[in-house]
């Protein structure tokens, strides 16, 4: 898994019906602030671009449902 850098990037969102293991799983409610909002900004529109979310390639993040989060 690819952490997240300093530079700017696309963060996308894939609804998955379960989490394959091994992989870094967050509920909604432990990320910080900012990132909360890239998030749910990345729910309504699918991508994002952001260079200030504190999320990592490949991590699933738990909300309505089970989201994969990838870094382009």
């Amino acid at each position: 898994m690819q952490a997240k850098g300093t530079t700017s990037e696309t963060v996308v969102l894939q609804e998955i019906d379960a989490v394959g293991s091994p992989s870094q799983i967050r509920h909604v409610d432990q990320l910080d602030e900012r990132t909360k909002e890239v998030f749910y900004e990345a729910v309504e529109s699918g991508a994002v671009g952001t260079d200030e979310a504190d999320l990592t390639d490949g991590e699933v993040i738990v909300y309505t449902d089970y989201y994969r989060v990838t870094l382009v």
